[in-house]
């Protein structure tokens, strides 16, 4: 009879613990296993640089390399040959003016990662249509274009109006003012990457707010923004100058900044 006992005490115990195993498996605890503060996720060091942004918006921050001001050179070169001097026009200490057939310009510095203020006008005088009216371009890593054209009452295709990435991506919208007013380009400007057997491992990207307006949405670069043929990507580079281009016309230029991503 004892025996019995024990064997039908041993059953209960084991279908007691074999039950409760089975629920704390599908149960979760009623306390954490760590009880969270706030501080546990507050990040406290390295503080965060101090940049003293300008006064007037647009102007350039305490961090920022001005590359124009108006009031000289300095900062660039012919592109045709960069042993000499920007060839363009300074006008009245202000801006910049294009001198057409005299070739591109192009920082002294080179670039990769960035943050770049630009601000532009087409000729006051109205000459021209389509791609022949206030033609100009900024080119990052001397190689990727951001096109500068008076896109105002001006059609022409729309991958190569004002605030398109030439022959690559069109603006989302067409924000351009007359020719008689300045327009401003604000752009961040992330630079591709190549594995190191040369393949693209990370294209470039590029959001550009054209006149206080979202007209490039962080948008891949397909490669080479040529004006012939499909867009594809040189062999490896790294940082490289930032350029203008000379098409011709009389576009004007002033307060340009970039700093450093």
């Amino acid at each position: 009879m004892k025996s019995k006992i024990i064997l039908l005490c041993a059953i209960a115990y084991t279908s007691t613990i074999g039950f409760t195993m089975g629920q704390s498996s599908s149960t979760p605890p009623k306390v954490s296993p760590m009880l969270m503060e706030p501080e546990m996720t507050e990040v406290w060091e390295p503080e965060v640089a101090i940049v003293t942004p300008a006064k007037v918006l647009g102007d350039a921050p305490s961090d920022a390399i001005i590359l124009f001001d108006g009031k000289n050179l300095d900062q660039w070169v012919s592109q045709k040959d960069p042993s000499k001097p920007a060839p363009w026009k300074i006008i009245n200490k202000d801006h910049l003016e294009v001198a057409p057939g005299s070739g591109g310009i192009q920082t002294k510095m080179k670039f990769g990662d960035c943050q770049l203020h630009i601000e532009f006008s087409a000729p006051d005088l109205v000459e021209g249509a389509s791609q022949g009216r206030g033609n100009s371009g900024v080119f990052f890593q001397n190689r990727y274009e951001l096109q500068v054209l008076d896109s105002y009452n001006n059609r022409s295709y729309r991958n190569g109006q004002a605030g398109s990435i030439y022959k690559d991506h069109a603006p989302l919208v067409n924000a351009m003012r007359s020719p008689t007013e300045w327009n401003t380009y604000d752009v961040i400007y992330t630079a591709v990457r190549y594995k190191e057997d040369g393949r693209v491992d990370y294209p470039a990207r590029i959001t550009v707010l054209h006149n206080g307006v979202l007209v490039q949405n962080n948008v891949t670069i397909s490669g080479l923004t040529d004006y012939i043929g499909l867009h594809n990507y040189p062999e490896a580079h790294g940082d490289d100058v930032i350029s203008l281009q000379d098409h011709n016309n009389k576009t004007q230029f002033r307060n340009i900044w970039i700093r450093k991503l």
